[in-house]
């Protein structure tokens, strides 16, 4: 039996969309099942759960250790953001409008970090901080930025890619001279996605493990590092509602960053 293009394309679109619930099924589930264990009444990682409670979330948020190393990561984060945007926006414009001899070479160096595994470079910078200090907000901070900026010099990058430079020269020849043609017509113009790039420095640095748990301290560390050392000793359900509050978040930033990269 021939079919014709159109029962052809339908079922291949119908193939298509089956094929994605799937994969998303397949990567989603255990995330749900995460959220519906912090709202279990027992005291353990029990599925299906007993009974439903808030009591977990209660605990969390009153536990002065969990909160303080909540609040460690949001400050870790919002440095490495801060970082971040301050040394790959100057690397971004160098990379794109830079005429110089190993440019290319140079922009390879900047994503090696996405590359390269990740044990590899925490195991380095852990090495570079041995000389006491390990367990300080500088060495988070660093240790961050080196993963994060690769994410925020890409995001700019294409930013500058997608803008027509000769706006900005139209600014110059109107009277304005290069810096504030840059500043009242270039920046506005790749803020999304220099917002973007913040967005994705925040993610990569709210949600990283391997290198906090190399930086960590009894004194220091971030939620992740908290949760890892707590699922060690016990599994109680406050790591499923640190888990919640972690995916809560990162879920905001996504839809954010993608909310940009459509007006982009």
């Amino acid at each position: 039996m021939l079919l014709t293009p159109n029962a052809m394309s339908l079922r291949l679109r119908g193939g298509l969309y089956l094929g994605t619930g799937l994969i998303a099924a397949v990567l989603l589930v255990p995330i749900v099942f995460i959220v519906l264990l912090s709202f279990g009444s027992s005291q353990w990682l029990v599925f299906p759960p007993p009974g439903w409670s808030t009591k977990w979330y209660v605990q969390f948020f009153s536990n002065a250790q969990w909160m303080e190393a909540a609040w460690s990561s949001l400050k870790v984060a919002l440095l490495t953001t801060a970082c971040a945007v301050a040394l790959g926006l100057p690397t971004a414009f160098a990379l794109v409008r830079g005429r110089f001899p190993g440019r290319e070479l140079l922009y390879g160096l900047f994503t090696l970090p996405m590359i390269v595994p990740l044990v590899i470079i925490a195991v380095a910078v852990y090495a570079l901080f041995l000389l006491g200090m390990t367990g300080t907000l500088f060495s988070f901070v660093v240790s961050h930025v080196i993963v994060a900026l690769p994410f925020t010099i890409i995001s700019i990058i294409n930013s500058l890619k997608l803008f027509d430079r000769s706006i900005e020269d139209a600014a110059v020849i109107c009277g304005a001279s290069r810096w504030q043609a840059i500043g009242k017509v270039t920046f506005p113009a790749i803020r999304p996605g220099l917002v973007a790039g913040a967005l994705f420095a925040f993610l990569v640095s709210w949600d990283e493990v391997v290198m906090s748990v190399m930086m960590a301290s009894p004194t220091l560390q971030t939620l992740p590092v908290k949760m890892w050392t707590t699922l060690r000793q016990d599994l109680t359900p406050v790591i499923a509602v640190a888990s919640t509050l972690l995916i809560g978040l990162s879920l905001v930033v996504m839809l954010i960053a993608n909310r940009l990269r459509q007006r982009t």
